[in-house]
């Protein structure tokens, strides 16, 4: 019995999942792009039933199948035999699955290329054996090399078309290695194929018996899969805050990289306020780790203001903030581009303005040369200067895919007019090799001095009361073993005169703040007595770290307070022996004012 259920258990297991690997096809026009794809979804048993039967009319009647057909599907694209628009296909095998981006050839499309590249973890650069290399080839090949793609596979086609001549594939891979080795691209491959006979794209070609290599398929099956945005650092661009009523707020948005565990410390930018990572939640669960790519909700501990277009990440390892930054464009628009115009950049899930404060240069495609130029043109690529009007949190591109990309968007006409790759220019650039230094927080100070900050203001007496008070206080306070200081406006301003009271007052108001941010408790007064200078301390100073202490002889008199006043005001008398005493049991009394001093 526990045989058969163990059986049972394989039986009903799962498969294992499938890994996903992207890739796209680029290369000059006619160089055959959209016919490999055609020839390697049906060489992999990948096209639907009515494409098999139409391929199959095709052969009956003699004619040559258009493998192409397959994947151009504008009008536009089949009446010129041309890939316009990027058209993407899918098909898998035992092992994988792909999504593949048939990319234009044309220069004029050169930006569909771009948006096709963009996503992808390797790339088929096609060339016709016939022609060799050209302009198209080398354009493409810079850009995925700008792009960051790790995996670069020159597919020399058309072989039939030379007689299957190993020379003519030898001439062809010297040439383009050197033209990769220039762009600093090392690990390429090199497969001579035939996408219309069907030569080593999916099987073995017995015509080209000299090529001992893999197929394009088996290259394919063995190119590492995307696991950068998994090792990258983690990245939590903030999409929604979620509050489905008064008891619960979450984050919700995808893990543009890394992962991240409940548990975990975050620092959300660009408050730069820090939080414990309380629940990971997925469509209601409650996960042990999200993963890049996982869209999901996160629960903090403490209630950060944190928006749409904010980022959590983990504070050892931040990106880079800042207005400034340098990076290459890629112009989709026939609109030139124009230095010190203002446009919309839109960067993970913010869109800030910005603008671009200078043009660097223009790239050369065919000679790799960087030359001045006063704008960029269609399909034109250049390194700019960009300042933001809004801080941007970002990593260089070839780091960090997700935060290192932006697009370029009219601010008038909602059109896209460029794609953006941010890459080192600064001393700024390294600051993600540093851990951002975190102010001292008020915990953290509370923490350490064993109790929080307060303000206890003394009013009524006179002056020589107040300062005799203030002494007993401080020097009673501070045997208890409290961080302690006395304050007023003759210390803070001295020899100021009567009639610039309120001028002392403002002095000493900030100075008390500055002090309570120290995490200290202040015991402040005014030199004059003034209704209205009084009346304003409570404006000045948060009500939870303020309180009054009314020296008064009738000990009857209640001073008024605010009902929402988080410290009841304390009545003292100049001369009661046990004023402190009062005093301290006043604040034990507060939850307000915990302690665990030494």
């Amino acid at each position: 019995m526990v045989k058969e259920d163990t059986v049972l258990a394989t039986e009903l297991k799962p498969p294992p999942t499938k890994q996903l690997l992207r890739f796209s096809t680029a290369g000059s026009v006619d160089d055959g792009k959209s016919t490999l794809i055609g020839r390697l979804l049906h060489d992999s048993q990948s096209l639907y039933s009515d494409q098999i039967a139409h391929l199959e009319t095709k052969t009956r009647q003699g004619e040559t199948p258009n493998w192409a057909l397959l994947t151009d599907g504008l009008k536009a694209e089949r009446e010129q035999g041309i890939t316009i628009d990027v058209a993407y296909r899918y098909f898998a095998t035992q092992t994988r699955k792909y999504i593949i981006a048939d990319t234009p050839g044309h220069e004029q499309y050169t930006r569909n290329m771009a948006t096709g590249a963009s996503t992808a973890d390797l790339t088929i650069i096609l060339v016709d054996a016939r022609k060799g290399l050209r302009t198209q080839s080398r354009r493409h090949a810079y850009i995925a090399s700008l792009m960051g793609i790790p995996n670069i596979v020159v597919a020399v086609n058309k072989m039939d078309a030379v007689d299957y001549a190993a020379e003519t594939f030898v001439a062809i891979t010297e040439s383009f290695g050197s033209f990769m080795r220039s762009l600093g691209l090392r690990q390429v491959q090199y497969v001579p194929i035939s996408a219309l006979v069907g030569d080593n794209v999916v099987a073995k070609s017995e015509a080209m018996a000299w090529y001992e290599g893999p197929t394009l398929l088996e290259i394919l099956e063995s190119a590492p899969t995307s696991q950068a945005r998994q090792k990258a650092a983690f990245r939590f661009p903030v999409q929604q805050v979620v509050r489905p009523n008064q008891d619960y707020r979450g984050y919700a948005g995808q893990v543009a990289s890394g992962q991240i565990r409940p548990g975990s410390r975050v620092l959300a930018l660009p408050s730069r306020k820090t939080s414990i990572v309380k629940a990971v939640q997925l469509f209601g669960e409650h996960l042990s780790v999200a993963k890049s790519g996982m869209s999901v909700i996160l629960e903090l501990e403490d209630e950060l203001d944190i928006s749409r277009g904010d980022m959590l990440v983990l504070p050892n390892n931040p990106p880079n903030s800042g207005r400034d930054f340098e990076a290459m464009l890629v112009w989709f628009s026939e609109m030139s581009l124009q230095s010190g115009k203002t446009y919309l950049l839109k960067h993970t899930t913010q869109t800030v303005r910005i603008s671009v404060d200078q043009l660097l240069y223009r790239s050369n495609i065919d000679t790799l040369a960087k030359e001045e130029a006063d704008a960029l043109n269609l399909n034109q690529i250049g390194r700019v200067r960009i300042r933001s009007f809004t801080e941007l949190h970002t990593d260089p591109y070839q780091e960090n895919r997700h935060t290192g990309s932006f697009i370029l968007v009219d601010p008038e006409e909602n059109h896209t007019l460029a794609a953006g790759m941010i890459v080192p220019g600064s001393e700024q650039d390294h600051a993600s090799e540093r851990a951002i230094v975190l102010p001292v927080s008020e915990q953290e100070r509370r923490a350490r001095l064993g109790h929080p900050s307060l303000c206890i203001w003394l009013v009524g007496a006179t002056k020589a009361v107040r300062e005799q008070v203030s002494v007993q206080f401080e020097r009673q306070l501070f045997e208890r073993g409290l961080n302690v200081i006395r304050l007023n406006g003759g210390r803070v301003l001295p020899g100021i005169p009567r009639e610039q009271a309120r001028l002392a007052f403002g002095a000493l108001t900030r100075v008390v703040s500055l002090f309570l941010d120290a995490g200290m408790v202040v015991i402040a007064w005014q030199d004059q007595a003034d209704d209205y200078l009084h009346s304003g301390t409570r404006e000045k100073i948060p009500a939870e770290k303020f309180l009054e202490v009314h020296m008064v002889d009738d000990l009857e008199v209640v001073p008024s307070r605010s009902e929402n006043h988080p410290w009841h005001p304390l009545s003292l008398g100049p001369s009661q022996t046990d004023a402190f005493q009062k005093l301290w049991n006043h604040l034990l009394e507060n939850p307000l004012f915990p302690l665990n001093h030494p």
